[in-house]
């Protein structure tokens, strides 16, 4: 199962790494992703933005179901339970932020 999983994340990043080097269609932008440098920017972003939503959704799944728990056996605890939620969410957008820094570096 991690095999598959691993080998899925692998094509999903170096489709959406070709797809971003495709959309540049002035020269000059083409001049600065030529090489293999301007691809291996792309991947890094691409598997920056995948490995921070998985690892995000897996920690929402987690902290979620325990909240929900939680406000299940005494619905006060819905003010204290939700933030964390949020900061679990909080992953995907640091991701985000690494893979803009990747690509505007």
């Amino acid at each position: 199962m991690k095999k598959r999983f691993f080998a899925v994340l692998a094509v999903f990043a170096f489709v959406g790494a070709a797809l971003f080097a495709e959309e540049a269609g002035a020269a000059e932008a083409v001049e600065a992703t030529a090489g293999i440098g301007g691809a291996i920017k792309y991947i890094a972003a691409a598997i920056a933005v995948g490995l921070a939503c998985i690892a995000g959704g897996i920690a929402v799944g987690k902290i979620g179901s325990s909240a929900m728990g939680a406000m299940s056996e005494n619905p006060e605890l819905s003010g204290k339970a939700l933030p964390f939620v949020g900061l679990a969410e909080g992953i995907c957008l640091w991701g985000m932020l690494v893979a803009v820094l990747i690509l505007i570096l």
